[in-house]
């Protein structure tokens, strides 16, 4: 109840930041990262993608999702003012997980779009 909540509060907040005709922009240097081979034996691996907003109105990054267990994401949590930079860290465990993979974060913000799909992959060896 209390992340419906949250998440409702999150919508109405944005929605009053726009309410005076500016709109935020989401924009990633990359959306995608290829971490090559990987040693499971070494532990997690970490890629930062770094945004800009490009529109003239606050950027907020409501939620993020991810596709698997093995895989976290941390974001910027303040309003990111046009012009202004942020961060989405993507966290891959390869623990018990040999072989290639392919993750996806799904990051949803007050920028119009219902998504974007971040994507990691690679190749994780196994332990010796």
């Amino acid at each position: 109840m209390k992340k419906y909540l949250s998440l409702l509060i999150a919508v109405l907040f944005t929605l009053s930041l726009n309410a005076d005709g500016g709109k935020a922009k989401i924009v990633f240097d990359s959306t995608r990262y290829d971490f090559g081979y990987i040693q499971e034996d070494k532990g997690k691996v970490t890629h930062s993608f770094k945004f800009t907003n490009d529109g003239d109105a606050p950027l907020i990054i409501i939620y993020t999702r991810s596709t698997c267990g093995c895989t976290a994401s941390h974001f910027t949590k303040e309003p990111v003012a046009p012009a202004g930079t942020g961060s989405i860290d993507v966290t891959f465990d390869p623990e018990g997980r040999p072989g290639t993979f392919r993750k996806e974060v799904k990051v949803y913000t007050n920028a119009g779009k219902a998504s974007i799909k971040l994507i990691i992959e690679g190749i994780v060896v196994p332990k010796k």
